[in-house]
């Protein structure tokens, strides 16, 4: 990333707990030649546990990579398993035109190391669910979307405030149609990143234009806001990172207990790609009208060419 604003400094994301309700916020640019991403990320610990098991990207890496991890089972293990997976993912496909197969063997790696990590110092398990987008080309209008579990990502339109559109499917045992174990949920996740049990990771591809924003969140936003929601608390001229902190009061408003992340993605093209474009559209209609002019120029005399040439013979 080329640029981090932290608008809560005092408090690094991945290094000190936050009490019950309070929000840390977080705000980034990328740029390419003709594109610039605007990024921002509000989380807000829930008062199931003493610390934030969320974790998210933070804005700093060669590329425009983007994670939300939720860690699941409770205790220090699954706030563990989401920060080692944040930068698992970081460190495997950070400054590359990644692919998607390249971002399937990341997150199976991951859950391979974490798995091991825990592992050697704990008998508990710590696992997390993950979102990730990665965004490619030179206008940055094509992004990879991978998943595993039960955070998703959306893709909306920033202005009319439309229901957003839900890209990722949730792992969880009601969409998988297994059965939860006992006192489980059909709604929890099936799949999660650290337990040595994923087996082939969730890979979309999708297409990003100028004015749509892609939106990472974790259960303990969607679970409490629609899609309708969404697209209308994230629409309007409001900064970014106020725009996630709307969404992230209103789920505590629905009744929100869990720990709750939303990361947003807004692509917009940089001013001097516009001047480009306009030049270039500008250009052509000139070419176009000077090969006009001339066609119906050289038809005014009513020749349809030179004249033919006579050969005589002397």
């Amino acid at each position: 990333m080329n640029t981090t604003t932290p608008v809560d400094a005092e408090r690094p994301r991945e290094t000190a707990p936050l009490p019950a309700w309070e929000k840390s916020a977080l705000e980034g640019r990328f740029a390419t030649r003709w594109t610039q991403l605007e990024a921002a990320v509000v989380t807000s610990c829930g008062s199931y546990h003493a610390v934030n098991e969320d974790c998210h990207s933070t804005f700093d890496s060669r590329s425009p990579l983007f994670v939300v991890a939720d860690g699941v089972g409770g205790g220090a293990y699954a706030a563990t398993a989401s920060r080692q997976l944040v930068s698992h993912l970081h460190e495997a496909l950070d400054g590359g035109d990644s692919d998607a197969d390249a971002v399937r063997m990341a997150l199976i790696d991951a859950d391979r190391v974490i798995d091991r990590s825990i592992s050697i110092r704990t008998q508990a398990r710590g696992a997390a669910t993950v979102a990730l987008c990665k965004g490619s080309g030179a206008r940055l209008s094509r992004w990879i979307v991978a998943w595993v579990g039960d955070c998703r990502v959306y893709r909306t339109d920033e202005m009319s405030g439309a229901p957003a559109d839900l890209v990722t499917v949730d792992d969880s045992y009601r969409e998988l149609d297994e059965a939860p174990p006992r006192g489980g949920s059909p709604d929890d996740p099936a799949r999660m990143v650290g337990n040595g049990a994923v087996g082939v990771p969730n890979i979309r591809e999708i297409t990003l234009v100028s004015g749509e924003m892609v939106v990472l969140c974790s259960d303990g936003v969607h679970k409490h806001a629609t899609a309708s929601d969404i697209g209308f608390l994230l629409s309007g001229p409001a900064p970014l990172a106020r725009r996630c902190e709307r969404l992230v009061d209103f789920a505590r408003e629905r009744g929100s207990r869990d720990d709750a992340t939303v990361l947003v993605v807004r692509r917009v093209p940089r001013p001097s790609s516009r001047l480009a474009r306009m030049l270039v559209v500008a250009l052509a209609a000139l070419i176009a009208g000077t090969a006009l002019w001339l066609a119906r120029d050289s038809g005014v005399g009513g020749h349809a060419g030179p004249a033919p040439i006579e050969l005589r013979q002397g």
